[in-house]
């Protein structure tokens, strides 16, 4: 399996710094970061490493999810998948830490009903790889068929 790659250019401290992740395996973007949008309830066209872990871990869940329904028998029509990453105090360790994640699948799936959905998302959520690398962090499921 390929590995894929990115890439952060810092300088500063942490509080007054600034960086950029650039997205070097797909080249699909470069995206600025800094500290203080990290920790802000705006982030004003920054991202954040929650973000991109969000991201990863939306993109994961939906592709072990579909695998799920269609080996289940279903016929996925549409799936949309939400991932929600809250990063707050450490008070252990001091400093912060990922403190949860809300994982959100609503599903139009033909073969499939309520039961199955569901039983497929939670399967979905323990087999996913990201969920797996992210098993420190207490990850909650919200998930629905629609339609």
């Amino acid at each position: 399996m390929p590995t894929r790659s990115a890439r952060t250019a810092w300088t500063g401290d942490l509080m007054s710094g600034n960086g950029q992740v650039e997205l070097t395996s797909s080249g699909a973007g470069t995206f600025d970061v800094n500290f203080p949008k990290r920790a802000a309830d705006d982030a004003d066209g920054t991202t954040s490493p929650e973000e991109l872990i969000a991201g990863a871990h939306a993109a994961c869940y939906a592709m072990s999810l579909s695998n799920l329904l269609a080996e289940a028998g279903g016929t996925i029509h549409a799936l949309d998948v939400k991932a929600d990453v809250t990063l707050g105090p450490d008070k252990d360790a001091g400093g912060f830490k990922l403190t949860g994640i809300v994982l959100t699948a609503r599903g139009e799936v033909e073969g499939v009903d309520d039961a199955g959905f569901k039983d497929a998302a939670d399967k979905a959520k323990a087999g996913c790889p990201i969920s797996k690398a992210l098993a420190a962090v207490p990850i909650t499921l919200d998930a629905a068929l629609e339609g």
